[in-house]
């Protein structure tokens, strides 16, 4: 373990922890649920001013289109909110990308508001770990980097999206873009654990909708001229879930369509979610889907029409990724706390940044947990915890480390 220097020591000391938790409570207080576009406006105005304090550019940047299929087989555009991108020092050689994301899954209309503290060092508040909390680490470690005269030799761009917890459908160009020929990367997740713990490999993940359509005719009647979209549909999920094998998971989700009983459905469309584990699997799914569609539409004699495909690229740990990876728990231990890692089967925006060959540690964040309910929690005293960490673990990859 390399111990703190001086100058590292130096480094955290003004890191203001009550400045820190008083934005989170402020930012956890407006609704930014990732349909809610008055909200992620709300709250990118706000990011926006917090992060004019750094010595850069800070730009709100237009969503990408994304459409998705309606109940009638058609495209239907989903609107999102703005992307917040800061850089600093875009000239500079070595560079960094870190992110994270101002939506939560919590929309307008949820029942969980508003904050509460469960005790002296636990706030239970909507997006204070997942991650308001996380872009507070941001924008602290930063500013107590800036202090180092080490800084002027690197850049970083800081990208905090709107959509991450629907797949940053609308930001994923955005991020391959920033992410182009970066040193390194950190988003800032919470923590796996409670405790700390690092999220390491990851699979993928991919959202599908299989439209069909067939030819209607009457039950009774003459059902030899219909050609039944439902029934091509439910083989499809039934051939599909027979793939799932220890490296992939196929989840068969919803199956829409139908008409009257006395009616041969002509329309049908299947939602599936998969989790390949590695880039191979994903990749012979592709092949086996290809394949699947074509024998269904031929042996039913329907049409049928895929949207969707992999949106989050499995993350393996390479041998420069696990340098980080190191450098970040030497780091930490050299701070007070030994961190460990494990791999997830959750995906977020560090799946593209690795996909992009660039070295990410993607659980940069607080310490918390049970995200996703109205039990999320913060533990206050990790946002200048890993302030610290973020702050010294850039000086470091600023002076030389992973080279």
């Amino acid at each position: 373990m390399k111990q703190l220097s001086a100058s590292e020591r130096a480094l955290i000391d003004p890191i203001d922890q009550q400045a820190m938790l008083a934005a989170v409570e402020r930012w956890s207080a407006i609704n930014s649920g990732t349909r809610n576009l008055d909200g992620l406006a709300t709250q990118a105005g706000v990011l926006a001013d917090a992060f004019a304090a750094l010595p850069g550019d800070v730009e709100l940047h237009d969503p990408a289109t994304v459409t998705a299929v309606a109940p009638d087989g058609s495209k239907v555009e989903l609107r999102h909110g703005n992307h917040l991108v800061v850089s600093v020092r875009p000239d500079a050689k070595r560079r960094f990308l870190l992110t994270g994301h101002m939506d939560t899954v919590f929309p307008a209309d949820h029942a969980f508001q508003s904050a509460t503290w469960l005790d002296d060092d636990t706030l239970n508040a909507p997006g204070a770990a997942d991650m308001k909390g996380g872009i507070a680490v941001i924008l602290h470690a930063l500013a107590a980097f800036e202090a180092s005269p080490e800084a002027a030799k690197v850049g970083y761009d800081v990208m905090i999206n709107s959509d991450e917890e629907t797949g940053s459908l609308s930001s994923a160009a955005l991020i391959a873009e920033l992410a182009r020929d970066k040193f390194a990367a950190l988003t800032y997740e919470p923590s796996a654990l409670p405790d700390g713990t690092l999220a390491h490999a990851r699979g993928g993940s991919g959202n599908y909708s299989i439209v069909v359509t067939g030819k209607s005719a009457h039950a009774g009647r003459n059902p030899e001229e219909g050609r039944n979209a439902v029934v091509a549909a439910a083989e499809i999920a039934v051939v599909l879930k027979a793939m799932t094998h220890a490296d992939l998971v196929v989840n068969p989700a919803k199956i829409e369509g139908g008409s009257a009983n006395n009616v041969v459905p002509d329309h049908a469309i299947l939602h599936f979610n998969i989790r390949p584990k590695t880039v191979e699997a994903a990749t012979e799914f592709e092949k086996a889907l290809s394949f699947l569609l074509s024998d269904i539409a031929e042996r039913h004699d329907v049409a049928i029409h895929r949207h969707g495909g992999i949106t989050r690229p499995p993350k393996p740990v390479d041998a420069r990724a696990q340098k980080l990876f190191d450098l970040v728990a030497d780091t930490s231990e050299a701070l007070g706390r030994k961190l460990g890692w494990q791999a997830s089967g959750g995906v977020c925006d560090g799946n593209n940044i690795a996909a992009c060959g660039v070295p990410v540690v993607d659980t940069m964040g607080v310490r918390g947990g049970k995200i996703h309910s109205a039990d999320e929690f913060m533990i206050a005293s990790s946002l200048s915890e890993r302030a610290a960490l973020s702050a010294v673990v850039l000086l470091r990859l600023a002076t030389g480390e992973m080279l």
